[in-house]
């Protein structure tokens, strides 16, 4: 079985969400786990709920404290305590760009509108102005631009004839418990999901000038050059030959670089039982917190060296610009 995502929560009042996170993240099929609660008032009461239920806490006021250094002491904490996900519960707190950015794609927040409609505060009393049919919330990736990432999950809510905000709120929050346990889940098995992974190594190996997509052993892999005469400069491994990885298959400047890499960060990499011997080195796709970027850069790297020189003079001008 992979190991589960780690997940922070970060809230400043009463948890309801965190609390609906947490019990679901004890169900069999859960894919990740809490291990910390984290709150900008150390009297928020879902603090005492996370340490019933014997979950790490942190809190740190963020009176006398600048914005930025706030956002560090609470990702400090995150980090120290192994998270690779942060999810907002209740969190109120606008967050600075550099710290939205940190965590780009490993931070989620819920927010209850149907956006991209009304981002912001008073939502409920705004869709209620506007004469919607429904009100509802929203799950989505943190961005620096609030509320503007891209949404993971919606469910709606009926507004009634003389709906109040305050009524109409009561609702959504148990819409609100449905819903972010269950994104929260589905976004985090995607680590661990081959033809998820496929697609983002099929999407960074086909934007490289002059590459194509062929089959190989059964694998699908990514060649430089013309159909005819291309060369492979990877392959996609989902747990073959024995391997518990999913995994891209890339060329390691030499065997010692391989060698190497496997020792320092077997976490990262892996020798292939097929291809190692020829120089393959295996980035492992099924971790928490994997940096595509990474990834692009090792598929352009190993793309270099085997593209013609008229695919790399291609690459080398427009990175000029």
């Amino acid at each position: 079985m992979a190991d589960k995502a780690k997940v922070a929560i970060f809230l400043s009042g009463r948890g309801s969400n965190m609390a609906a996170l947490l019990y679901a993240s004890r169900l069999p099929d859960a894919a990740y786990e809490v291990v910390l609660v984290a709150a900008n008032d150390p009297e928020a009461e879902g603090l005492a709920l996370a340490v019933a239920e014997g979950v790490a806490t942190f809190a740190r006021s963020h009176k006398g404290m600048t914005r930025a250094d706030h956002d560090a002491a609470m990702g400090r904490a995150a980090r120290d305590a192994g998270a690779d996900y942060i999810v907002l519960a209740g969190y109120m707190r606008i967050l600075t760009d550099a710290f939205a950015a940190s965590w780009e794609g490993r931070m989620l927040n819920i927010h209850p509108s149907l956006l991209p409609k009304y981002p912001g505060l008073d939502t409920h009393q705004r869709a209620i102005d506007a004469g919607d049919s429904h009100g509802g919330v929203s799950v989505h990736l943190v961005t620096p631009e609030l509320d503007a990432g891209e949404v993971l999950g919606q469910m709606q809510v009926a507004i009634r004839k003389g709906e109040t905000a305050d009524s109409l709120a009561e609702r959504v929050r148990y819409a609100e418990h449905q819903l972010y346990p269950r994104v929260v889940n589905d976004y985090l098995c995607r680590e661990n999901d081959p033809a998820f992974l496929l697609e983002k190594v099929r999407e960074l190996a086909l934007a490289l000038p002059q590459s194509h997509e062929r089959e190989s052993h059964g694998s699908p892999g990514w060649r430089a050059g013309s159909e005819k005469s291309g060369k492979y400069f990877a392959y996609f491994n989902d747990q073959h030959h024995g391997s518990e990885h999913i995994a891209v298959l890339v060329k390691a400047g030499s065997i010692d670089e391989l060698f190497d890499l496997v020792e320092a960060q077997p976490q990262a990499y892996f020798k292939p039982a097929y291809y190692g011997a020829s120089g393959w080195l295996g980035v492992i796709l099924n971790r928490p917190g994997l940096d595509w970027d990474h990834v692009a850069d090792w598929l352009k790297r190993s793309w270099r060296s085997v593209a013609p020189k008229s695919a790399t003079k291609l690459i080398d001008a427009a990175e000029q610009f």
